[in-house]
């Protein structure tokens, strides 16, 4: 097998994340209650592309938005997902 090199894209990461949050309606205030945030500025953060949510807020993220983390997150890189279904 050949070493497989990704990178996640943060700040594209974050414009999805925005587009996203706006695509449900939900505002930086909602995703910061649901995270149990005393501030926004983590947040803030990931929208901008500074950094990116932990994996347990990237897993919040995704049950919020109902959409995998892999449809979330941007990733750099020649590795494609194949799902071979077995019947």
């Amino acid at each position: 097998m050949e070493p497989i090199y990704l990178s996640i894209k943060q700040k594209e990461t974050g414009t999805r994340i925005r587009h996203m949050l706006m695509e449900k309606g939900y505002t930086v205030r909602d995703v910061q209650e649901v995270m149990g945030f005393e501030n926004p500025q983590a947040v803030y953060k990931w929208l901008s592309g500074k950094s990116l949510p932990s994996l347990e807020n990237l897993l919040i993220l995704s049950k919020l938005l109902n959409k995998t983390m892999e449809e979330i997150l941007v990733i750099d890189g020649g590795f494609h997902f194949i799902v071979l279904c077995m019947y």
